[in-house]
């Protein structure tokens, strides 16, 4: 473990909170603080920003054509919750201004990611569009672009993922690599509404104000998207926007996640609302989480919340199980390599992570450095499709590897599959979708995502020849520096400097996530006491400088401190607002 700080403020410093954050701002090369903490509204911003100008004027000819001759749109959008949100808002603008469309969410299992073969014939023998536009996908699938004009369907791409060098030969395409899916549909459907909006449909209904806002935030924020420039603007004002909002969809999941009275932030989005509308693309069909957030029916909306909150439920319990399974996998693959250990206990123990995990966060023993490969691959033919991004998440998150996780794919039929589906998770340093392309000849059937995560399909016959062809890969571009976990502190700073002044101005940051984390600082101090606590005596509480600390599920190690004992932490800093009083607390991440 490497634990770096980007700048430090020192006891005799003459220095203030607004200053503080300031000096933060400006290590993340912030050049606009002005216009960083006070974000254009997206309502100000349209795609023509972007550029596309040729592309914008044939997109609009093409649409007035098909309003004019009442010609069929399919609004073809991905399944999870980047793709749903963005879908529900292209769909429901259309929809709204009087266009003939109709949504399409591919089967995760059946059809897969995006466009494909199967799912082009499938619209065409349902509607039999005059053109098809994505959400959230297409940026990558040539050949089926290429098939659906066969067909006699013209495609618009709206995406961000990361392109290839041969790209489709698309009516058009609007590729925003710096917004999520949801984001780029958010803009493509202002672009329409604004086009095509009259003053009876104006009073109506005007959704780009609230409802799309907080769609788009709600898939920015799921999708990882960074929340830096338009992103920002998106997820800060979606946010806001919640408190706006009236459709009984998006209502029912906030009823249903318990989270209906409070203030929405990226942890509610991230862990409460977006896993729902995953979950049910993940284990059932997405487009039931669609219909939930265009309903206009009160009823309708409350059974569909209750839906993907118990669908939401056994997913959690299918990774559980699944993750055990994994880890057991991994136990037999360490085991073979413990030389260095003398039993397969110890193993056992890295992969609990009992090994791993400290105070808040990670001990300086990596007794499992020794055996762990350079990157985990783990196989199954069982696991569900929807999940596997979970397993290679969490693996990934414990152990620090880059990860591969692949299940048997079954096929409509019944028959024996044929394929293994794979979805991968990476470290800082290695983009993982590079990494996978480069294997893609005569390994890979398809592969497709960003830096940091990627799906793609595998030949059963190439599958053992794939992984030694990514295991020797992995050895020879990864070094063991790019294997160290590295924690990078915004600032260390004295105790006696942290206040709630300090912590009001970093507030003023928000939202917070990828690109914009909250600060973390780096402090020592003289332990003056410590006490656990939570319904099962779980949670560590510190004090240290006059300040409270909360340290999550280690209470294990309380044992181990004692008064007058000095420390060093990393910790994030927030205010508690309960009862009406404010007190400032810290939030460790490592001790």
């Amino acid at each position: 473990m490497k634990i770096s700080f980007k700048n430090e403020v020192k006891q005799d410093d003459k220095i203030t909170s607004e200053e503080i954050v300031n000096l933060i701002l400006k290590q993340r090369k912030i050049k606009d603080i002005d216009n960083f903490l006070n974000p254009e509204s997206p309502l100000e911003t349209n795609i023509g920003g972007f550029g596309f100008k040729s592309d914008i004027k044939k997109t609009l000819f093409l649409l007035e054509k098909i309003k004019k001759e009442n010609k069929t749109i399919v609004v073809y959008t991905d399944y999870d919750a980047d793709g749903i949100t963005g879908g529900a808002i292209l769909w429901e603008t259309l929809y709204l201004l009087g266009f003939k469309v109709m949504p399409y969410v591919p089967h995760r299992r059946h059809e897969g990611y995006g466009f494909s073969i199967k799912g082009i014939d499938n619209v065409k023998k349902q509607f039999d569009p005059t053109l098809i536009i994505s959400v959230d996908h297409g940026i990558t699938k040539v050949k089926e672009v290429t098939y659906a004009k066969k067909l006699g369907m013209s495609v618009i791409i709206t995406d961000h993922h990361i392109k290839q060098e041969k790209i489709p030969k698309a009516y058009a395409i609007f590729h925003i690599p710096v917004l999520s899916g949801s984001g780029v549909s958010y803009f493509f459907s202002k672009m329409i509404f604004d086009h095509f909006v009259t003053s009876e449909v104006t009073k109506i209904v005007n959704n780009f104000q609230s409802d799309y806002l907080a769609f788009a935030a709600i898939g920015t924020i799921a999708d990882l998207v960074p929340l830096t420039g338009p992103s920002r603007s998106i997820v800060k004002y979606g946010l806001e926007s919640f408190s706006k909002v009236k459709r009984p969809g998006l209502k029912h999941i906030l009823r249903e996640a318990g989270i209906s009275d409070k203030k929405i932030t990226p942890y509610e989005v991230g862990f409460m609302i977006a896993p729902r509308i995953n979950a049910v693309g993940r284990l059932e069909h997405a487009i039931d989480a669609l219909r939930l957030l265009c309903t206009t029916d009160e009823n309708r909306a409350r059974r569909l919340a209750l839906y993907l909150g118990v669908t939401n439920r056994t997913r959690q319990d299918e990774l559980e199980k699944s993750l055990d399974e994994a880890k057991k996998i991994l136990i037999i693959k360490l085991s073979a390599k413990r030389a260095d250990l003398k039993t397969p206990t110890c193993v056992e123990e890295i992969v609990s992570g009992k090994d791993s995990f400290a105070l808040g966060g990670f001990s300086k023993t990596h007794v499992s450095d020794q055996l762990l490969p350079k990157i985990i691959i783990l196989t199954s033919d069982h696991w569900n499709e929807g999940i596997i991004g979970l397993i290679a998440s969490k693996i990934a998150d414990q152990f620090y590897r880059p990860t591969l996780v692949l299940t048997k794919s079954d096929l409509p039929t019944g028959r024996q599959a044929a394929f293994y589906k794979g979805s991968a998770r990476s470290i800082q340093g290695l983009d993982i979708t590079n990494f996978l392309r480069s294997l893609k000849d005569g390994y890979l059937v398809d592969v497709g995502g960003h830096t940091a995560a990627a799906g793609f399909t595998v030949e059963k016959e190439k599958l053992e020849r794939f992984i030694k062809a990514s295991e020797k890969k992995a050895e020879k571009e990864i070094s063991d520096k790019m294997l160290e976990r590295k924690i990078e502190v915004d600032l260390k700073i004295p105790i006696s400097k942290v206040n709630l002044k300090l912590v009001y101005e970093i507030e003023k940051l928000q939202p917070f996530g990828i690109g914009n984390p909250q600060p973390t600082f780096l402090s020592s101090g003289e332990l003056t006491g410590a006490q656990i606590f939570g319904k099962k005596n779980e949670h560590l509480k510190l004090f240290l400088g006059g300040i409270e600390f909360i340290s999550f599920n280690s209470a294990d190690q309380f044992s181990t401190l004692s008064r007058g004992q000095k420390i060093e932490i990393i910790y994030r800093l927030t205010i508690d607002r309960w009862g009406g009083r404010e007190r400032l607390r810290g939030i460790l991440s490592f001790v």
